[in-house]
């Protein structure tokens, strides 16, 4: 069993969630060509680099402000830090926060709070799958959440699912 998770705001996940049917939010494929035509790949190519690199021959190609690209690197490095707000964003590009995340969510399709949350929740997932011994309130502080409820709260939002559920039920899960 594989799971791909894509944040749905991203570009990609924009372009895949137009595939979907109303009122759909998950998928469960059957059989490897119902995989194949909903990535839009070739015929027997589930390996995950297959699937990755249809979801990004997809992309538009574009132009990245270096601002938006500066944030992004920013958030990469440091999305376990409890205390990051828009200012913090703006500060470091030197613009207002409501221009900053203007600029980015026309660049990203996120938010700049989106793209944090699914930057902590892709990492906290990581780490829960990973780490089967460490304890997931360990988990939640290291990647930034204030406490464990807080991931909690986020993970079962969106995933419907709390992590300690994610934890202890997940031998058939992947990690790449």
């Amino acid at each position: 069993m594989n799971v791909l998770n894509i944040e749905p705001y991203s570009t990609i996940g924009l372009e895949l969630a137009s595939r979907f049917k109303p009122n759909q939010d998950h998928i469960v494929f059957d059989s490897p060509s119902e995989t194949n035509m909903f990535f839009q790949t070739p015929k027997d190519s589930l390996a995950i680099n297959m699937v990755i690199d249809a979801l990004i021959a997809k992309l538009p190609s574009a132009d990245y402000d270096e601002r938006v690209t500066k944030i992004v690197d920013y958030i990469k490095a440091n999305y376990f830090e409890q205390h990051i707000t828009p200012q913090t964003f703006a500060d470091i590009v030197f613009l207002s926060p409501s221009r900053l995340a203007s600029i980015f969510k026309q660049q990203t399709g996120s938010s700049l709070s989106k793209y944090l949350l699914w930057t902590r929740l892709r990492q906290a997932i990581y780490l829960t799958l990973a780490d089967k011994d460490r304890s997931l309130t360990d988990i939640a502080y290291d990647t930034g959440f204030y406490d464990l409820p807080q991931f909690n709260k986020y993970m079962y939002e969106m995933f419907g699912m709390p992590p300690k559920a994610l934890k202890y039920n997940s031998d058939l899960i992947e990690i790449y």
